[in-house]
């Protein structure tokens, strides 16, 4: 045969198999010899990281506790007790087990040693007032280890019970989670950051599983005639990229492929000769999966390969995750509450400065470096606020701080008394606009104070501030428009430069003077580092190098810049929680400041100030979470 026509049926046929679509999803069961003999509530693999050529699982029993297998049900290792229901994940070279203590009614954690056969003091969580019906695992990008409870009547909770690869001494909990009523199993892809939960009769849905994400749900399928699922929605395994699904009353597995925000059926495999598969677990094998069910009808389990595996989705990149070190009380109204903060250096004793925050439904409030409230000022809905040192009052030198007030769409001003940090009211400038929403300062080489507000309709108005007489006056100096809705805003003095966000669209910088032009120039657009909403504005000045920080409100995350053109991306990161502390991560952030004075011990790098959307562990009003300059600065290598 010519070689070249031998050669061109070799790439005929090459290019034939590639086109092929692939082959249909198959699962091939049998009974597991030793289902008798253990007679388990539920059964797991032991990854491969752990039992390296060994084929182990681990159960919960009733009778006989918590058990290493082998693939033959040989006992290895026991933890005595009444166990029902399994999760595990890896930690240092051990295994993170979680399940329910049917005698007590505790969801318990303990770690099991593979190597050595020897199982941990179990970690006990406190009783709960509502009967416990499932449980799962979540480790989230911060090697934080969570445990969901799955209760009746739509109770769930989720719980701190690990950092790193270790179980913490004690579980704390972290939120409540409004679950369907009917729900009994749950799952969590770590990666992608969701926990699936089933509601018996009518469906599958996925939540977000980080502690900090809101409440919302999406249905990853919906029974007949809805959906796919023909009469129920039963146990889950997750894989990542995929789900997979039993419909015990129908005796199906489903195959789901994730596709976005979206899940597309695969396939729906009938479960021949299982009367009532209810427990799943799954473990990938290379080129497919191995699948344990359990049938409670027979009281046994089955084992087989499915040759099918999901494809795995592209995920967003993993920011660093930076601790607070104190927090502040919440504020004492429920809802959007808490929106900007602002940070007062005492000039003499910085230990003693303050943080000023408002409450968009009370007024402002200032706290300690320690986040206790020292003062509450029932202004009206204040909803940002900065300051300026050294303002001439009249006769007196006092610290000015300006919020724009919502109530009457106005400039409250507050002077602070330089020595003891104590605010009080110094007066109002009325504004012609609509709605105000923003406001920032900016103090000209010349000495002169000017107020920026902004309003939802786009509009900026700049105000010179004088108060030589006396009362605080402000003369309307410039205006100008940025298409679309703005809030936050901060100004480098020395550049005389003012940086603004337009919530949708990114950060813009423009001319601070009062004479200057409006042309506005790009700094950062929304897109794949800056999400939509843009939010709080602040300006870290240290004297070599400055920096932007911009709160990026749609994923929970803070963008640092360089302040100078052509604005350098510097990094982004989170504030995640202290669980040494008890101190929850900040999410949602609406406004944000930072100073790099040297306010002493953890802060004399400076200090990180935002607001946090959804407080957690314990769940409570808004507040505010500190953070030490330093971190940021070591996370993300800055000068």
């Amino acid at each position: 045969m010519n070689p070249l026509f031998s050669r061109s049926l070799l790439l005929a046929a090459l290019l034939l198999a590639g086109c092929q679509e692939p082959a249909a999803p198959k699962l091939a069961l049998s009974p597991w010899g030793a289902s008798a003999k253990i007679k388990a509530e539920d059964l797991r693999f032991v990854p491969a990281a752990l039992s390296g050529d060994a084929d182990l699982r681990i159960a919960a029993s009733e009778r006989r506790g918590l058990l290493l297998l082998d693939a033959e049900g040989q006992e290895l290792a026991r933890l005595p007790g009444s166990f029902s229901g399994l999760d595990s994940r890896v930690g240092a070279g051990n295994l993170l087990v979680a399940s329910l203590d049917n005698a007590t009614q505790q969801a318990v954690l303990v770690s099991l040693d593979p190597t050595t056969r020897q199982w941990s003091r179990p970690l006990q969580l406190p009783v709960r007032d509502y009967a416990q019906a499932g449980l799962c695992l979540y480790r989230d990008e911060a090697a934080n280890l969570y445990l969901f409870l799955i209760g009746e009547d739509g109770h769930g909770e989720q719980w701190l019970v690990g950092a790193g690869a270790q179980l913490n001494a004690e579980a704390r909990r972290v939120r409540g989670l409004p679950l369907p009523p009917e729900a009994e199993y749950c799952q969590a892809d770590d990666g992608a950051g969701l926990l699936f939960v089933n509601e018996e009769s009518v469906g599958l849905w996925a939540y977000p599983a980080h502690p900090e994400a809101d409440a919302a749900r999406r249905p990853v399928d919906i029974v007949q005639p809805y959906g796919g699922l023909k009469r129920a929605a039963g146990a889950m395994a997750s894989v990542p990229g995929g789900l997979l699904a039993l419909d015990h009353a129908a005796g199906e597995l489903h195959l789901y492929q994730q596709q976005g925000d979206a899940w597309k059926t695969v396939a729906s495999l009938p479960l021949e000769g299982l009367e009532e598969p209810e427990r799943l677990a799954v473990r990938s094998n290379g080129s497919g999966l191995d699948v344990l069910v359990q049938d409670d009808g027979a009281g046994r389990f089955y084992q087989g390969a499915l040759n099918w595996q999901a494809q795995p989705q592209a995920l967003p990149p993993v920011l660093a995750n930076i601790a607070p070190l104190r927090q502040s009380e919440p504020v004492g109204r429920q809802g959007d509450a808490a929106d900007d903060p602002a940070i007062w250096v005492n000039p003499a004793q910085p230990a003693l400065s303050r943080v000023l925050g408002t409450n968009k439904k009370q007024g402002l409030l200032i706290y300690d470096l320690d986040g206790k409230l020292l003062q509450d000022l029932p202004v009206g809905r204040l909803n940002n606020v900065d300051l300026r040192a050294n303002f001439a009052l009249g006769d007196e030198r006092v610290d000015l701080a300006v919020a724009s007030n919502r109530d009457h769409n106005s400039i409250s001003l507050f002077a602070i008394d330089r020595a003891s940090g104590e605010v009080r009211e110094a007066g109002e400038v009325r504004t012609p606009l609509k709605e105000i929403y923003g406001i920032c300062l900016f103090q000209a080489p010349s000495g002169e104070l000017y107020a920026f507000a902004n309003g939802k309709d786009g509009s900026f108005l700049q105000y010179r501030l004088n108060a030589s007489t006396g009362q605080i006056e402000g003369e309307l100096v410039r205006r100008f428009q940025v298409p679309s809705q703005p809030e936050g805003c901060v100004a480098d003095d020395q550049r005389q430069r003012l940086f603004l966000g337009e919530e949708d669209v990114g950060v813009w910088a423009v001319d601070a003077r009062a004479d200057g032009p409006t042309e506005l120039h790009s700094v950062l657009r929304v897109g794949e580092v800056l999400k939509a909403d843009v939010e709080g504005l602040g300006f870290y000045q240290s004297g070599e190098r400055d920096y932007l920080v911009i709160s990026s409100q749609g994923n929970d995350s803070y963008v640092v810049l360089d302040a100078e053109p052509p604005y350098a991306l510097k990094g982004a990161f989170r504030v995640g929680l202290n669980g040494a502390l008890g101190i929850d991560g900040s999410s949602e952030t609406d406004g944000l400041e930072v100073t790099s004075a040297n306010l002493g011990g953890p802060w004399s790098a400076g200090m990180l100030v935002v607001q946090d959307g959804r407080k957690r562990m314990p769940e409570s009003t808004q507040n505010f979470k500190f953070v030490p300059w330093s971190e940021v600065a070591q996370a993300l290598k800055l000068d």
